[in-house]
């Protein structure tokens, strides 16, 4: 059987100058999985309005299970305004409040997420209260909790982002993320080995994987670190490719495939999303072969 994976938090729209994209990171990544194969679903919020319509209607295109999706009779569907550097690499500006923002707890979800393989969170779905709280009665349920930082600022404290880090089993982070978290938590340490290790004594995570952009990324579970340099390609945008990223890693670890077998993959992956237009490009496995054969 395929793996269950929910992810939680925002749906929403990236709207780049010349087109308007699906997005949210855990809808990206839940996407990512249902590409894979996963039985992915999503819990979320969106507006009763055009956007909100249009959404589903992609999902439902994609054969998407949107069924934990829900809708709000008075908040938008949220949308980012996504700025692209001269190297594509993309930065945000988040609308608020959004639908997204108010998610409500389904005493019907209980179950669900009860028997989920894994429940993928980020840190951005706590700017608000209500969907926070949301995420941490979803959190209880849950069997293995994979957090995705994410850190869009100003919507985080590094305070909450150390509690989440706490509650997971799996976390996921870029070299900046890792840079910041370092220095709210004085690691003195200053190879990237040893400050993931010890990110990991201080909060009894496991699993903890660093993407390092261009340089691939590296990989710590269960006491051993995991390598892959990278791959080369010419980079349209990087919008979605950490998504790709932790989908793939996600996916090839519930699966039990061995950690070197899953950053390699992981992170050619990540490189063809980064190599094409929108986070949720069309990526074939012959592609990722050619690549990691390359």
């Amino acid at each position: 059987m395929q793996p269950k994976i929910i992810c939680f938090g925002e749906t929403l729209w990236d709207i780049f100058p010349d087109k308007k994209v699906i997005g949210g990171a855990p809808l990206n990544v839940s996407l990512r999985l249902h590409a894979l194969g996963a039985q992915a679903t999503m819990i979320s919020r969106i507006g009763r309005d055009q956007d909100g319509d249009k959404l589903i209607e992609y999902l439902k295109k994609e054969s998407f299970d949107h069924s934990m999706i829900q809708f709000d009779e008075q908040l938008a569907t949220g949308n980012v305004q996504v700025h692209l550097d001269e190297s594509n690499t993309a930065t945000y500006t988040i609308s608020e409040p959004v639908a997204w923002d108010h998610i409500e707890f389904q005493q019907n979800d209980i179950e669900i997420i009860s028997k989920a393989d894994a429940f993928i969170f980020g840190s951005l779905c706590c700017r608000n209260s209500r969907s926070r709280k949301t995420l941490f009665e979803c959190l209880l349920q849950a069997k293995f909790k994979v957090f995705d930082a994410n850190l869009r600022p100003p919507f985080y404290s590094m305070e909450l982002v150390f509690q989440l880090m706490e509650i997971a089993d799996m976390i996921k982070l870029n070299d900046e993320e890792l840079d910041e978290i370092v220095k709210f938590l004085r690691i003195e340490s200053k190879s990237i080995e040893d400050q993931i290790k010890n990110l990991s004594e201080l909060t009894h995570t496991q699993h903890i994987c660093v993407t390092l952009g261009a340089k691939g990324a590296i990989y710590f579970t269960q006491g051993e670190f995991f390598k892959n340099p990278g791959y080369k390609v010419v980079v349209k945008d990087t919008v979605g490719a950490g998504d790709s990223f932790l989908a793939s890693l996600v996916y090839q670890f519930v699966r039990g495939v061995p950690s070197q077998q899953a950053i390699d993959f992981s992170c050619a992956m990540g490189s063809l999303v980064a190599s094409k237009n929108g986070g949720n490009a069309d990526v074939s496995l012959d592609e990722i072969k050619n690549l990691q054969n390359s």
